[in-house]
């Protein structure tokens, strides 16, 4: 199931990234391990940035019809 490994991907990246957050803002960590992890952030966040992106692109081929977009009221079903 893509859709789930994409979720889960997505999930556990931004979970990693608001632990590497935290424990910078702490600053208990050397310098070199805060530039390790700021890395490790640049690159979850990059990665989070894609599945948000293939997210939204799948929305808009869901919501287009007879080759043009259209707005759908969004209900809470």
């Amino acid at each position: 199931m893509p859709k789930k490994k994409t979720t889960t991907l997505f999930e556990d990246s931004l979970a990693e990234l608001e632990l590497l957050v935290n424990q910078l803002e702490q600053g208990d960590i050397s310098l070199e391990e805060s530039l390790k992890s700021f890395e490790r952030g640049v690159t979850l966040t990059r990665t989070c940035q894609k599945a948000l992106q293939e997210a939204e692109q799948k929305v808009q081929i869901l919501l287009e019809k007879n080759g043009t977009q259209t707005l759908e009221p969004f209900t809470d079903e």
